[in-house]
């Protein structure tokens, strides 16, 4: 082969890549590849590849999660899209299962190119019911892909990415390396139950590129081993836990609460409600006070929204998962490799940030305010 060394590394980057997905639960999957693709680009690379199976289908039935990476990635597979809106069930929005099927008998299975669910997401979405969308798409012989991107580092995604190809038809699923393995952006992990569709996809993967998303990925995880990464989950998991017990501290100090999502064991939501006087379209200024404060990945969400339209499709309430979700909150998360001292940083400042906005004039703009407390810190 051309380039003898960096083929042989690849294979073994694979090799790794796939003896790691399979130790962190997902006992089903048989093959796997790396891609110099973010995750968007990879889901578009699967929708192409599904289209050499089923080149009449014109349809990807898609269950809403407020990304746009995901979304635009059926628009640039020229599919037509249908949005499965979500039902939310006390503070969760959860998947649609019965819409679902309705579509499914409203346009015919032989029309439908694929089924894309998601597992990890951000509060108050909590992951698709990917098992029981695997048996229907087994029951109908419809494909299905699972936007998987930051999964690997949850059990709970996972453990329904195991279930979904044990009972029923899971494709393929994708998730980032940059969030799953602390490499650096530009690269995903392709996998599947069915080698037959990695070998398909890496068949019409077109020419070579560059090879540092696997040369960074072999390091790491040579570097890490098993025990190495086994203690990065043990550890996020007690990071988790912790985040959640401090923001619970700091909603009861300003009247708020924590959004109760159970079954989302990644992201945290805090409610809003104590800015009455905020206006909706400044609120979002919060956030920017936050980052201004070198705290990033967090996302606030005004109530009442702003609607956003991408590829000819409106959504209201863009970054809530839906068109009226009952209040504004705040979303953060606990990723892997965050640290304490991140995490005590992340809460001071959050609490500074929130006192401030309480004393704020209706006219006044957020960014307008003075900033202090300004040394690194990063929250994702």
């Amino acid at each position: 082969p051309k380039s003898a060394g960096s083929s042989l590394m690849f294979q073994i980057t694979k090799s790794l890549c796939l003896d790691l997905i399979v130790k962190l639960g997902a006992r089903h999957t048989e093959s796997c590849t790396l891609l110099p693709l973010a995750t968007g680009m990879a889901l578009v690379l699967c929708l192409l590849t599904l289209r050499q199976t089923r080149p009449t289908s014109k349809y990807v039935i898609w269950s809403r999660i407020d990304q746009k990476s995901a979304f635009k990635s059926i628009i640039t597979s020229g599919y037509a899209i249908r949005v499965i809106e979500l039902i939310r069930k006390g503070d969760e929005l959860c998947s649609n299962i019965d819409a679902i099927l309705c579509l499914i008998s409203k346009l015919g299975s032989h029309n439908i190119a694929c089924i894309m669910t998601t597992t990890s997401c951000f509060s108050p979405r909590i992951p698709d019911d990917i098992p029981e969308v695997a048996r229907i798409c087994r029951r109908y012989d419809i494909p299905h892909l699972t936007n998987n991107a930051y999964g690997l580092q949850s059990t709970k995604c996972m453990h329904l990415i195991q279930e979904a190809m044990r009972v029923g038809r899971l494709d393929a699923f994708i998730q980032s390396t940059d969030k799953n393995i602390l490499v650096p952006v530009g690269g995903s992990i392709i996998a599947s139950g069915n080698r037959h569709f990695i070998d398909s996809l890496e068949k019409i993967y077109p020419g070579r590129a560059s090879s540092s998303p696997a040369l960074d990925t072999f390091i790491t995880l040579l570097h890490l081993g098993w025990s190495g990464y086994k203690q990065l989950l043990t550890t996020r998991i007690a990071h988790f836990t912790y985040l959640k017990q401090q923001l619970v501290k700091i909603a009861q100090k300003h009247d708020e609460r924590l959004l109760v999502t159970p079954h989302n064991q990644m992201s945290i939501g805090i409610t809003l409600a104590s800015l009455p006087n905020l206006d909706p379209s400044k609120m979002t200024g919060l956030g920017s006070m936050l980052f201004t404060r070198f705290v990033s990945g967090t996302r606030v969400i005004p109530y009442p929204g702003n609607s956003k339209t991408i590829g000819g499709y409106t959504f209201n309430t863009f970054g809530a998962h839906c068109d009226d979700y009952v209040c504004g909150y705040l979303t953060c998360a606990a990723g892997l490799g965050i640290t304490i001292t991140e995490i005590d940083v992340f809460i001071k400042r959050l609490d500074t940030v929130l006192s401030k906005c309480k004393v704020i004039d209706p006219p006044r703009n957020l960014t307008n305010l003075n900033y202090e407390d300004k040394s690194s810190s990063g929250l994702s």
